[in-house]
């Protein structure tokens, strides 16, 4: 599937060739402090398949197991990317709000299930409404 994107004020657009079964919600404490949410939703793919314009800011994070992370953001707005291991960039994993068709991505597993906020696993039951 050929997506497009780009951080909120434009400075910085993507696209890529994603496969839909590669799109995922990791829930570890990582993704939650550096989302700002529960979760981070994602869709991997390969570079080879991902093209950049723009230059984005890069934070490296070194997990406990010593593995480095480069979190790619937009200087400007501060929108999350993607995600790559700097060391063999092979694979990409773009965060799905910037994705433009995003909602023809939905996740199809989820990973660190064990630091999972609880309540994040299930929020059917939450009153809903259709703006703010």
């Amino acid at each position: 599937m050929h997506i497009t994107g780009s951080c909120h004020c434009g400075a910085i657009r993507y696209e890529a060739e994603a496969d839909p079964a590669r799109v995922a919600l990791c829930h570890c404490t990582d993704c939650q402090v550096l989302s700002g949410s529960a979760w981070r939703a994602s869709v991997r793919v390969d570079a080879a398949d991902f093209r950049v314009t723009g230059t984005p800011k890069v934070y490296v994070k070194t997990a406990d197991s010593g593995t480095r992370r480069g979190q790619a953001f937009c200087g400007e707005c501060g929108s999350g990317l993607y995600a790559f291991t700097p060391a063999d960039p092979r694979v990409y994993a773009i965060r799905l709000g910037s994705v433009d068709q995003r909602a023809d991505l939905p996740p199809r597993s989820q990973i660190w299930c064990d630091s999972a906020i609880p309540w994040a696993l299930d929020v059917r039951g939450l009153p809903a409404s259709p703006g703010q």
